[in-house]
């Protein structure tokens, strides 16, 4: 998944909720159409969120006298895609 499949479904849903004026029997395009860009902008979103949302780790260190070190870590930036 990723911003091109989430363009792709807005795109394709927009032309079948807005452009195209053909019927099948049984089968709403419309609807159809505006599922899929619903879908599109789902995907677009989460995509968004996922790359944006930071990394956090946490190390715990336990030692022989029965301490323990916590260190977390926190990246300040995205990893590169």
């Amino acid at each position: 998944m990723g911003y091109g499949l989430g363009v792709a479904l807005l795109a394709i849903g927009l032309i079948l909720a807005l452009a195209v004026r053909d019927s099948i029997e049984a089968i709403d395009l419309t609807m159809i159409g505006w599922i899929l860009a619903g879908a599109g902008v789902l995907v677009v979103v989460l995509t968004a969120v996922q790359l944006n949302r930071r990394r956090r780790s946490t190390a715990v260190t336990r030692h022989s006298d029965g301490s323990r070190t916590v260190r977390e870590h926190t990246d300040q930036e995205p990893p590169a895609v």
